[in-house]
């Protein structure tokens, strides 16, 4: 029997093989930064909370600085004061402010937003509260002096509410603290009306430092910045105060860990007049100068038109001489005439105006852009400027007040928006002292041309307005950088 034909097998023998795989790396951790923080938790009950408290800043320096323009008529009588000498009251208030907005921008850049806030507002209330106590003309004009170095530090109300809202809100949000600088005005001068002629000028500074001193304890619910404190590198109290804010807005906040950058060199001068920087900063400057001249010399010359009636460049017939004694030597030739109750309606129909172009200035400002915005508004100022020349009725000039008003408040708002956006965090409060203290500059000489060559020239001191105007509209539209719809700056 043949053998039976067998198959070959291939057999293979098995082994533990070792595939060479790597072995597994941990993943990364996620990180974020304030940015994605602030954009991720969106808007909420925090930044209305924020928006009340902080916007009631301007509240309170409306009523300080507005308050000169209806003590003015006042004092000017009781203390026999000349032209000049009501115009420095003004002026040195805004050395005060000129001088320390800048050591304030540099101090929140160092040492936070919220302490200089805080420092500042108790500053003021203190020292207005005492301007009441003034026994004399040189005690008046020191400590209104003393009120402008601490009215310089609100404007950190304005960076701390610009870093914490979302970057789409910002356009809508910041023009809206319009209304609190209008309702201050209004408040003061209603109460003005009211108060200086029952119970006296000095009543109406005390009760005008009241929201200041309230606005110190309000203070205490709002947090330092958070992108200040990562800057500074306390990164522990920056996710604190993100983690409130995404629970007071019932939202979520994002994966991972916070990581910024610690920032050294904070509030440095040389930074602003960097290559990168240079323009801007020049630009800006220019255009802060230039509204601040618009603006407070509208408002003052509001005041002397009526107080004067200036009415097509003539002074009126009331205009008397205040005389002390019955000797001819005892005669003073200072202008005594107090308002009456129609010119504070005038001054706030005239006031009111600073809201009235609001919703347009917020559409321009979030589909044109700041800079065509802050251009078109400026261009438009100079022409009224020229229109107030026209001999018209009081109803007219009270018209050309109120867009005046408008157009100037519209600018200003636009160019402290643009300028807490454009820098980066490690200068922003310097940019914003910087240029609040280089626009003093302007409501300083205000004054001079407003209550001081307005009663030798009308015509003379309304035509210096507007080509001021036509510059800062030129400045404005040539900035080299817009800032809408862009993300606010960490690092320089």
């Amino acid at each position: 029997m043949a053998a039976k034909q067998t198959e070959p097998v291939t057999i293979i023998s098995l082994r533990e093989l070792n595939l060479g795989t790597p072995e597994p790396q941990p993943k990364e951790s996620k990180t974020f930064t304030v940015e994605d923080a602030v954009e991720t938790i969106g808007f909420g009950r925090f930044h209305v909370a924020l928006f009340l408290i902080v916007g009631s800043t301007g509240v309170a320096e409306a009523m300080e600085i507005m308050l000169i323009a209806v003590v003015s008529p006042v004092i000017r009588c009781e203390w026999q004061l000349e032209n000049w000498q009501v115009a420095l009251v003004t002026t040195m208030v805004f050395f005060g402010y000129m001088v320390f907005s800048i050591l304030f921008g540099l101090l929140a850049d160092r040492y936070g937003r919220w302490k200089i806030l805080l420092i500042s507002f108790l500053w003021g209330a203190h020292f207005s509260l005492l301007t009441s106590f003034s026994p004399s003309y040189i005690w008046f004009v020191f400590l209104r002096t003393m009120v402008g170095c601490g009215v310089s530090g609100h404007a950190q109300g304005l960076i701390i509410k610009t870093e914490f809202l979302p970057t789409k809100y910002r356009g809508y949000m910041l023009p809206l603290s319009q209304v609190f600088w209008l309702a201050g005005s209004l408040l003061v001068i209603s109460l003005a009306s009211v108060v200086i002629p029952t119970i006296g000028w000095r009543w109406l500074i005390r009760i005008t430092s009241i929201p200041g001193i309230i606005l110190t304890v309000a203070f205490m619910f709002i947090p330092e910045s958070a992108r200040f404190n990562v800057s500074t590198g306390n990164t522990q109290a920056a996710l604190v105060t993100l983690e409130h804010i995404a629970k007071m807005n019932r939202s979520v906040m994002p994966e991972g860990k916070l990581v910024e950058p610690i920032l050294e060199k904070r509030g440095r001068f040389t930074d602003l007049l960097d290559a990168k920087y240079l323009r801007t900063t020049l630009q800006i400057w220019v255009v802060w100068l230039g509204i601040s001249f618009a603006y407070y010399g509208v408002i003052l010359a509001s005041a002397e038109l009526l107080e004067r009636d200036l009415v097509c460049g003539s002074q009126s017939e009331l205009e008397v001489v205040v005389t002390v004694g019955v000797s001819e030597e005892s005669q003073s030739p200072c202008h005594c005439q107090v308002f009456a109750p129609s010119d504070y309606q005038t001054m706030i129909i005239s006031t009111i105006g600073e809201i009235a172009l609001n919703p347009l200035n917020i559409l321009g400002i979030n589909f044109l852009g700041r800079r065509l915005s802050l251009s078109i508004t400026m261009g438009c100022t100079a022409l009224f400027f020229l229109l107030l020349n026209i001999c018209t009725s009081s109803a007219g000039l009270i018209g050309f007040l109120f867009m005046l008003r408008a157009l100037v408040a519209s600018s200003f708002n636009t160019i402290y928006i643009y300028t807490a956006e454009v820098y980066p965090t490690t200068m922003r409060a310097l940019g914003m002292g910087t240029s609040g203290s280089l626009c003093r500059i302007g409501a300083m000489v205000a004054p001079f041309i407003s209550q001081v060559l307005m009663s030798a020239s009308f015509l003379g001191a309304l035509c210096l307005f507007s080509p001021v105007c036509v510059v800062c509209a030129i400045s404005a539209f040539t900035l080299p950088i817009e800032t809408k719809g862009q993300a606010l700056q960490q690092l320089k």
